[in-house]
């Protein structure tokens, strides 16, 4: 392989990892902001501001890292073809679970700014191990490669 394809590859990954540093680490502290924010009354000065910190967590650092991530991602996809290999599919469930559940962070987020409060604190507690289980999951699937 020429060396510039080997050091575009390279920079490529370690954006790609960069964007999912930021990534992992918007869904792992937006529940947190949710379970704080449960317990303040719609309407109230920390109720707002807690609204403001969860939407400007989605919206400028959550949201552009999950696409800078999957963007790095496909690139890295079709530089090293890893279709055929059963870990890469496990990965990419894992990694579709993973969006989903941004997407329910978000509908999440809006619902907390409607003044609803669809689940328990109990239930936002729970939810914020998800990210780190699935991220487990792709992280040994990219590394070690199991099948």
């Amino acid at each position: 392989m020429p060396d510039f394809i080997v050091e575009s590859y390279l920079w490529i990954k370690a954006l790609h990892i960069l964007a999912v540093i930021a990534w992992m680490a918007g869904l792992l502290y937006l529940p947190r902001l949710l379970v704080y924010h449960y317990s303040y009354a719609n309407g109230t000065e920390s109720s707002n501001t807690f609204c403001t910190m969860e939407r400007k967590l989605l919206k400028i650092i959550m949201t552009p890292s999950m696409i800078a991530s999957f963007v790095f991602g496909i690139l890295l996809i079709f530089m090293t073809d890893p279709w055929p290999f059963g870990w890469f599919h496990t990965k990419l469930l894992a990694l579709v679970l993973l969006a989903g559940y941004h997407g329910l962070l978000a509908k999440y987020v809006r619902q907390f700014a409607q003044g609803e409060r669809p689940h328990s604190e109990k239930y936002y507690r729970f939810i914020n191990e998800i990210p780190f289980v699935l991220a487990a999951i792709i992280v040994i699937m990219a590394v070690v490669k199991p099948f």
